[in-house]
C-alpha cells in the first residue's frame, strides 16, 4: 500500500462528465443523473483500500444524511482489477450490498474519469455546488486506521453544510490521505 495524498485542485472547477456502469443496477449513470439540486459529491473508493474499510459506515450515513437535503452522491472505483482482482465489478456489487450503499457504484474501467478528476487516492472527496463547480476537494474527517480518532466526516460536514448556507466551504482543506489509484500500465 502507497500512502498518497489527494492532488490539490482549483476550487472552482466544473466537474468532468462521465457516463459509467453502476455495478449494483448494470445501468449506465451519468453525472446529470447524478446530480443533486443543491450539490453533487463524487467518491473516489475502491473494495480492498483499508482507508476506504475504515470509513465505508460514514460514507454510507452522510449520504443518508444530505441526498434528503438535495445533494446527490455516487462512489467510483477506478482500480486496474488485474492487479487488484477484489476491486472487479462482481465484487463492487457485493460489497455495495453488505454494506447497503445507497449511492451508485460506478466502475471506471478505462480510468479515464479518475484521470479526468485527477484523483490519486482512495478514498478521494470532491463537493461540487448545484451549478457543479468544486466547493471541496479533500479529507473525510481526521480519523485514519489506527489513529483512534472516531469517523465523524466532520470536513466533508462541514463544506455540505456550507452549501445549505451559502456560505464558501471552510479552508484550509486538508487533503485526503489513502491508497494510491492502481493505474493500469501504459
Amino acid at each position: 500500500m502507497a500512502l498518497t495524498e489527494s492532488n490539490e485542485l482549483t476550487l472552482g472547477t466544473k466537474a468532468p462528465d462521465f457516463k459509467l456502469l453502476d455495478t449494483i443496477t448494470n445501468i449506465k449513470f451519468s453525472l446529470s443523473q447524478i446530480k443533486g439540486k443543491k450539490g453533487t459529491v463524487i467518491m473516489f473508493i475502491c473494495n480492498h483500500c483499508p482507508f476506504v474499510k475504515h470509513v465505508n459506515e460514514e460514507l454510507v450515513r452522510l449520504a443518508n444524511d444530505y441526498r434528503v437535503l438535495g445533494f446527490g452522491f455516487a462512489a467510483i472505483s477506478s482500480n486496474d482489477v488485474k492487479k487488484h482482482p477484489e476491486d472487479q465489478p462482481a465484487l463492487m456489487y457485493k460489497t455495495a450490498q453488505e454494506l447497503n450503499y445507497t449511492f451508485p457504484y460506478l466502475y471506471d474501467e478505462t480510468q479515464e474519469i479518475a484521470k479526468a478528476y485527477q484523483a490519486s487516492c482512495t478514498p478521494d472527496f470532491y463537493v461540487f455546488d448545484a451549478d457543479l463547480e468544486l466547493t471541496y476537494h479533500g479529507q473525510l474527517d481526521d480519523s485514519r486506521p489506527q489513529n483512534g480518532l472516531p469517523v465523524t466526516g466532520r470536513s466533508m460536514r462541514e463544506a455540505l453544510d456550507a452549501i445549505l448556507n451559502n456560505r464558501k466551504a471552510p479552508t484550509p482543506q486538508k487533503p485526503s490521505i489513502g491508497c494510491n489509484i492502481k493505474w493500469k500500465d501504459s
